[in-house]
């Protein structure tokens, strides 16, 4: 090979040469592989809650004497309740579980000097009341509704003075309850609601010295706001 084929090839070789390196100068700078910011789960109802209520209450109470074979007919009762709840709750989809127990103190009473009671003032009151009870929901992202149901607890109190004849007493009782509400979860972990309960105590029998016994019904509408934190 002569010296021109030698300068020609060699010639070739800086040109290619050059064009690559403005080639790969040209070329944009590979791109910055960054990890993907996480997800916002979504939300669930799923977990233990603790809270607060508080609300009021109304409803009827009686007294009656098979002895006297008389009754004081159904008289009113209300007051305010104030006290904290705990639960839990499990979503399945759309569908909330959940279990709750809350104790309230309560100021309800209600009084009457009508039927067997004329002539003196029988009074009966409720100085605590206590539920627990299956929540069943449905859920919109924040939002809960939910009905309830289950066992509630509480005092029932009686007396009638100024009488003759005493009778006057306090019984626990264990009846039963239904109602439903509305939950918001204003942020993962705390919610508020609004809640309606009917809540039914029975009959309690009190001693009537001579005369046998006088039975006291105790039912009342419970309206109550909550607020939760949820764990």
């Amino acid at each position: 090979m002569n010296r021109f084929a030698v300068g020609f090839f060699a010639l070739i070789a800086a040109i290619i040469g050059t064009a690559g390196v403005a080639l790969a100068a040209d070329l944009p700078p590979p791109p910055m592989y960054t990890k993907a910011p996480p997800l916002n789960p979504p939300f669930s109802w799923t977990g233990f809650y603790i809270g607060a209520n508080v609300g009021g209450a109304w409803g009827n109470s009686s007294d009656t004497n098979a002895f006297f074979a008389a009754t004081t007919g159904n008289y009113g009762i209300s007051g305010i309740l104030a006290g904290g709840q705990v639960g839990y709750n499990w979503q399945f989809n759309s569908f909330v579980l959940g279990l709750e127990s809350d104790v309230d103190w309560s100021g309800v009473r209600g009084s009457t000097s009508n039927g067997l009671c004329v002539g003196v003032t029988c009074t009966t009151s409720d100085s605590w009341l206590g539920t627990t009870r299956v929540r069943l929901g449905f859920a919109v992202d924040h939002w809960l509704f939910y009905g309830t149901g289950g066992v509630a607890y509480g005092d029932i109190k009686f007396t009638d003075v100024p009488a003759a004849v005493v009778v006057s007493g306090t019984a626990t009782n264990v009846g039963w309850t239904a109602g439903g509400g509305i939950e918001y979860a204003f942020t993962r972990n705390w919610s508020v609601k609004a809640e309606y309960l009917y809540v039914n105590l029975g009959s309690a029998g009190f001693a009537c010295p001579g005369c046998g016994t006088s039975t006291i019904t105790f039912n009342e509408n419970v309206f109550r706001g909550g607020l939760n934190y949820r764990f």
